[in-house]
């Protein structure tokens, strides 16, 4: 079987490491935070990102990125957006000629404006490379409560395998031929759950909150367009999917966020409170930067910044 390697043990890469362990893939993971990491391999769960999902199977540890990809068949980077540049370059030397890499992560890189993947092609063989998003909330994936995403690549024999790889009968992965398209599509719904958020904390309703999302997705699409995405991709699982599930409930890190500024608390408050990365804060700016780059008014970010 293959050896899937995982680099960061955050709640979302650990419910994706349960799927392909059940398969029978050895799984190794990383992550710089070595505390965290012994606590998840003595309990055999992510007590501090994913409790009660326990890890079951092949499983190994490492506290070197060198160790963990080397021998891998396929590379998962599950780091914020923020960090996926410093962590791809460092992991990039060590991953096998053949080996497949796939991001998870949902955002914009801060300053440069670049999408993950126009960062990833500064290091690596983007027909090797994979983009997996859509509605999926890790701690239901982790239960596998059915969940449907969307995969793509450059290269569709690399877009099938990596569908094929995470695909069971709870979770389905569906093919997208449109990286711009569902990077924009993630990395936008996050700003729009921390706007969700926010209405909810203020006590507004269902009128207010269906407001933004259907205006937050219209104003995405028409950056996405411009930008070179299909229209139909904000539509389907990477767009209007992943915004119902991240705006709507207490699962999301982003709404969540944005509704204990609703409450009262500032940004900074908030978002140490929820203990874990909150893709959306980090992301506004950018995506805001990037739209007005792009000659697209989105007042649905710019009020939130």
């Amino acid at each position: 079987m293959k050896t899937v390697a995982f680099i960061g043990a955050g709640s979302f890469g650990t419910a994706l490491s349960t799927v392909v362990a059940a398969k029978g893939c050895k799984i190794n993971i990383y992550d710089i935070d070595e505390p965290h990491l012994k606590r998840m391999e003595d309990a055999m769960e992510n007590i501090d990102y994913l409790p009660g999902v326990k890890l079951s199977g092949d499983y190994h540890f490492f506290t070197d990125a060198e160790d963990t990809v080397k021998n891998a068949d396929i590379v998962v980077f599950s780091v914020p957006a923020q960090h996926f540049r410093s962590a791809i370059k460092s992991a990039a030397p060590f991953i096998k000629e053949d080996a497949l890499a796939v991001n998870i992560a949902k955002g914009i890189e801060q300053h440069t404006l670049k999408r993950m993947s126009e960062v990833a092609e500064e290091y690596f063989d983007m027909q090797r490379y994979a983009c997996i998003s859509g509605p999926s909330h890790a701690e239901e994936v982790g239960l596998e409560i059915p969940t449907a995403l969307a995969v793509t690549s450059a290269n569709p024999d690399t877009t099938h395998t990596i569908g094929e790889l995470f695909s069971t009968n709870r979770l389905r992965l569906y093919s997208n031929e449109d990286m711009i398209g569902m990077e924009l599509a993630g990395s936008v719904k996050n700003v729009m759950a921390v706007g969700s958020g926010i209405i909810d904390g203020l006590g507004y309703g269902d009128n207010t909150r269906a407001a933004l999302i259907t205006r937050g997705l219209a104003e995405m699409t028409r950056l996405g367009v411009k930008l070179g995405a299909k229209s139909e991709t904000f539509a389907g699982l990477a767009g209007v999917g992943d915004m119902i599930v991240t705006c709507t409930s207490m699962h999301s890190r982003n709404f969540r966020c944005g509704r204990l500024i609703g409450q009262g608390m500032s940004p900074e408050e908030a978002t140490e409170s929820i203990g874990m990365v909150v893709e959306g804060m980090f992301t506004a700016e950018a995506v805001y930067e990037l739209s007005q780059k792009a000659g697209i008014e989105m007042e649905c970010v710019r009020i939130f910044l």
